[in-house]
C-alpha cells in the first residue's frame, strides 16, 4: 500500500515529497489548499491534523506528523538508509542535529519574519532583534555547508532536504551575494531529478 501524503499548497511538506522521490517509494499526494484570505489550512486538513498542518504522513492507518520525524520515519521504514549517516558515528550525531534545527532553531526567526511583516508598522519594535536572529542562523548555515555542497559528509542526507526550506527562504529574501555557499547548495537542491519530480507533483510553493 503506499504512503498517502496530506500536502497542503504552499508548505514545508514539498520536502516530503522530494524525500520521497529520492528514495523512490510509492506515494500518493491528497491536496489541500489555503484559504485565499487567512491563509490556514482548510477544514478538510484539520480533519486529519487537529492544528491543520502540513505534513501529515499515513501509512495504512498510522498517522505521523512533524517534518523532521517523518523523514526519520520514511528512513526508517520505507528504504530511505542511504540517505542516513551510519548510526555511531560523528555524522550521524551531526545529521540528527541539523534535521532538527530545520525545524526547531531555524524556523523560529523566519516565521517571526513572515507573521510581523502582516503588522506594518507596529512591528517596528521587533525588526531589528528579528533580523539579527536571521542573519545569525543564515550564517551559521553558511558555515557549515561543505566545499561538494552538503551540510553532512559528502552526499545528500535527509538533513540536506531538511535545511533546504530555510536556504530556500535566505535565497528568497535577496541574501544570496551575502550566503553564496546556500546558493549554491539551494541551486543543487533544485537541479536533482527526484526535486524537480516532486516540484512538478506538488505544484510551486514560496515562488519556486
Amino acid at each position: 500500500m503506499s504512503l498517502i501524503v496530506h500536502h497542503l499548497n504552499n508548505s514545508r511538506s514539498q520536502r516530503i515529497l522530494w524525500l520521497l522521490e529520492e528514495i523512490g517509494a510509492p506515494y500518493e499526494i491528497k491536496f489541500y489548499d489555503r484559504d485565499p484570505v487567512t491563509n490556514l489550512a482548510p477544514p478538510e486538513l484539520i480533519a486529519v491534523h487537529p492544528l491543520g498542518k502540513s505534513p501529515v504522513l499515513e501509512d495504512a492507518g498510522r498517522i505521523v506528523i512533524e517534518s523532521a520525524a517523518i523523514a526519520e520515519y520514511v528512513c526508517d521504514y520505507h528504504g530511505g538508509e542511504k540517505l542516513v549517516p551510519q548510526r555511531g558515528t560523528d555524522d550521524h550525531v551531526r545529521h540528527l542535529q541539523w534535521m532538527h534545527f530545520a525545524e526547531g532553531s531555524a524556523m523560529t526567526p523566519i516565521l517571526l519574519r513572515i507573521y510581523t511583516a502582516r503588522l506594518g508598522e507596529a512591528a517596528a519594535p521587533l525588526e531589528a532583534r528579528i533580523t539579527q536572529q536571521l542573519d545569525s542562523h543564515f550564517a551559521y548555515m553558511e558555515s557549515a555547508v561543505s566545499e561538494d555542497g552538503h551540510f553532512v559528509g559528502d552526499n545528500l542526507t535527509a538533513a540536506d532536504i531538511m535545511l533546504s526550506f530555510p536556504a530556500e527562504i535566505a535565497i528568497m529574501q535577496g541574501m544570496a551575494p551575502r550566503y553564496p555557499k546556500l546558493a549554491n547548495f539551494v541551486n543543487m537542491c533544485h537541479d536533482r531529478p527526484a526535486w524537480r519530480r516532486a516540484r512538478e507533483k506538488g505544484g510551486a510553493y514560496y515562488g519556486y
